[in-house]
């Protein structure tokens, strides 16, 4: 590898070669097991080398990921015919719900427990022994590397894509397997399903050979002896692997209703704890999945389809899903638990998805022209998806919270979906779910390609928290999903949109408002990000307050496409909120220069370029400034927004001057004034039945808690002790405040709810929350 990591920085290592071969399939078939808290199986990676990539001379040197100058050791089982379609008895087919699949592999002759076998055959033989400078060993075959970490890999092999019965149609000689894999992939779009069909089969062919490999700290490396370049390498790889119950992919914890569940918490080394992957943005890719589990759970995914469970023998059932649009590795999401789907009680005419009719000022972004991506069955390309406002949709969650969802969330999914529709048009995705996800969640939502988690926090109060949350989360459907950033540097292309268009969605969704209360609605909302931003410029190193770090090497990789993320590793980041208020705020800015109507249908416009894309700040910047009159941007460049917004620290000069001359809109006046008559009547003795009062603060739980610290009134520690451990995605802060407090009832009440949450808690959060008290 061409990086050098230093242990003492908090950056985090993209180490996949991905500018010499990439994934462009990956095909999971892994089993869960709640009682040793690992996930199973084998993941098959169909890949692509790119035509530039020529055999290297012989002074080429490949150096070694590892932090050691010692030479990468190899691992290179004996020949053995353990099989490697299945991990378990009951799985020895595969079948998706919208096609067949009737591809065989081997018989699994291995027994329930087989796969352990393989691990020991794996860890116990060591017959070769490679070193990584192939300048001085005379060795020049080709290095495989994939990010990985938290994995215990059992085997790899080349996969017999050419034992496949009916595979000969895709190539004219059928004993090249490479070629097979790359007719394969070739296929036109309107061929999706027989496509996926054909990459289970083959997933399922026999191994033809094993193949050389190691792992360390962030990856695993795989050669093929005489293997000398990327196209030389098998294009069709399977690797037998098992997670580790400590992988800081996935959590293994308790639902609310206390019953086992484990899920992808959105971790900052994405997924290459869950299986052997290339993580930069670059490596765009399709998958496909089945999973297999005990009955009584339900497995929820990133996937096209809507799955429902396949029963198997000995009381487990099998689930798979697939994606057809290419994205990025790390947006794949799982999480499997005993999920109960939640349904309204009564059917309302607005879950229904309607056509209307168009105003003339919306009808433009219905026009279907060509996408810019690369192919695939693309929604923006059919006429029916233009018109849907309401995407289908579901929500799950644990049994107990039946009557939040049904009387917070459910209400609110279709009129959002339809303001998410009125301002952008298409949804990127056909279906969505909705899940509510365990205590210990440490964010308020997270969103990937189909499936949105949500904290149980957004469930309390008033519908408010509930809806700009889905808001925002539904707003990243198109920025940060359908259009990514090409460079993770620059999370303003992600958040920065979302948080802006949070606002704007929830406004067109809550359709009593006048337009004149909306306008006020979203001023307040400014008023206090304003606050908050002040804050976090004060109580933040300057290096993270920079949206743009990397400048002009912005979206640059090295020779074979390896890359650091700054301050990747850094657990303060997570709750840092710099790239989510400075980009609302630039965008806003822009809005309001350019005027909205015209800010929105540009925007409109920009998604139908850049879906299925991956973006840095100037192809929005650029594209912005080409499509608007240069009357309407005096004084604005590429150039003078890098420099105010995206490449300082502290507050931008703009938003600065925007700010001291901006008066308090009438609805921040309004709560001021409301605020000061609270504060004058809770001066006077009142009475009121406790019941009453614990109803109206199970409403505000957060804000409650924050003024029983603030006052320290020690009636109600358990109020705040029970908070600290149920809404975890909100009490991260509310630890501050009780050290902050210096009093030393409250720092023991702080550090015994740390003792109780904190086996529970991500890694991430464990780590700030330790920090504030020890």
């Amino acid at each position: 590898m061409d990086i050098k990591l230093d242990p003492s920085r908090d950056d985090l290592p993209l180490m996949a070669n991905t500018s010499h071969i990439l994934v462009k399939h990956y095909v999971l078939d892994l089993d869960v097991d709640f009682e040793s808290q690992v996930i199973e199986g084998t993941i098959v990676l169909f890949l692509e080398s790119g035509n530039r990539f020529k055999k290297r001379s012989s002074s080429t040197k490949v150096a070694c990921p590892s932090e050691s100058n010692e030479a990468c050791k190899f691992r290179m089982p004996e020949p053995c015919q353990i099989p490697v379609t299945n991990t378990k008895t009951f799985s020895s087919k595969i079948g998706y719900n919208d096609f067949v699949i009737c591809g065989k592999g081997e018989k699994d002759t291995s027994g329930k427990d087989g796969n352990h076998d393989n691990q020991e055959q794996a860890s116990g033989i060591s017959s070769s022994k490679y070193c990584c400078d192939t300048g001085n060993h005379g060795s020049e075959e080709f290095l495989l590397v994939l990010d990985c970490c938290d994995l215990s890999v059992l085997k790899v092999e080349e996969v017999d894509v050419a034992a496949v019965p009916g595979i000969e149609k895709f190539t004219r000689s059928p004993k090249l397997r490479n070629q097979i894999v790359h007719e394969l992939m070739a296929l036109p779009t309107d061929r999706w399903r027989e496509q996926l069909d054909y990459y289970a089969r083959c997933s399922q062919a026999p191994g033809c050979g094993e193949l050389l490999f190691d792992t360390d700290t962030w990856s695993l490396q795989i050669r093929k002896t005489g293997a000398q370049t990327a196209t030389d390498f098998p294009h069709a790889i399977r690797i037998r692997y098992r997670t580790k119950p400590q992988g800081r992919s996935v959590t293994w914890t308790s639902d609310q209703s206390g019953r086992p569940c484990v899920y992808t918490v959105g971790s900052p080394i994405n997924n290459r704890a869950l299986f052997p992957c290339q993580e930069p943005p670059v490596a765009m890719s399709t998958w496909q999945a089945t999973v297999r589990a005990a009955a009584s759970f339900v497995v929820l995914m990133s996937g096209e389809n809507s799955a429902k469970p396949t029963q198997l023998q000995e009381g487990y059932s099998s689930w798979h899903y697939y994606v057809t649009m290419p994205m990025p590795a790390s947006t794949f999401t799982i999480a499997v638990g005993s999920w109960t789907e939640m349904k309204p009680e009564t059917c309302s005419s607005n879950d229904v998805a309607t056509e209307r009719s168009f105003s003339p000022s919306e009808a433009h972004f219905r026009y279907i022209g060509v996408c810019g991506h690369m192919e695939y069955p693309c929604r923006f390309q059919k006429s029916s998806a233009s018109t849907q406002k309401i995407i289908p949709h579901r929500v799950f969650a644990p049994a107990c919270l039946k009557g939040a969802c049904q009387e917070t969330l459910l209400p609110l999914i279709p009129p959002c979906l339809s303001a998410a529709h009125s301002v952008l048009g298409t949804h990127p995705f056909s279906r969505l779910d909705i899940l509510i996800v365990p205590a210990n969640f440490s964010s308020l939502g997270m969103a990937s390609p189909h499936i949105v988690f949500l904290s149980q926090s957004t469930l309390t109060g008033m519908s408010q928290l509930c809806g700009t949350r889905l808001c925002h989360e539904i707003a990243h459907a198109w920025f940060g999903l359908a259009i990514g950033a090409r460079d993770w540097t620059e999370e303003w292309l992600s958040e920065g949109f979302a948080t802006h268009l949070e606002d704007v969605f929830w406004a067109k969704a809550q359709q009593q408002l006048a337009p004149h209360e909306a306008q006020e609605q979203q001023e307040l909302r400014a008023c206090l990000r304003w606050r908050r931003l002040q804050d976090e410029v004060q109580n933040s190193p300057e290096e993270m307050q920079v949206l743009r770090p990397n400048k002009e090497k912005t979206g640059h990789v090295s020779d074979s496409g390896s890359s650091i993320i700054r301050h990747g590793l850094n657990p303060e980041k997570v709750f840092m909120q710099v790239h989510y208020l400075k980009g609302y705020f630039l965008l806003r800015f822009l809005a309001k220069r350019l005027g909205e109507d015209t800010y929105f249908s540009f925007l409109r416009k920009f998604v139908h370029t850049f879906h299925g894309q991956l973006i840095l700040s100037q192809d929005f910047l650029q594209m912005l400034l080409e499509n608007i009159p240069e009357e309407k941007r005096p004084e604005l460049s590429v150039g003078n927004i890098f420099r105010d917004w995206l490449e300082s620290s502290g507050i931008p000069q703009p938003l600065q001057r925007e700010r001291q001359a901006l008066a308090e809109c009438g609805l921040a006046q309004q709560v001021s004034a409301e605020v000061a008559k609270w504060v004058r009547v809770n001066r006077r003795p009142r009475k009121r039945k406790r019941k009453d009062r614990e109803e109206v603060f199970e409403k505000v739980r957060h804000r409650w808690c924050e003024l029983i610290v603030k006052h320290k009134y020690t009636k109600a520690y358990r109020d705040v002790e029970r908070f600290l451990q149920e809404d975890q995605a909100m009490g991260i802060y509310l630890y501050g405040e009780l050290m902050l407090s210096e009093d030393p009832r409250q720092q023991h009440l702080a550090r015994r709810c740390f003792e109780l949450s904190r086996e529970q808690m991500d890694r991430s959060s464990a780590e700030v929350v330790a920090e504030m008290l020890f």
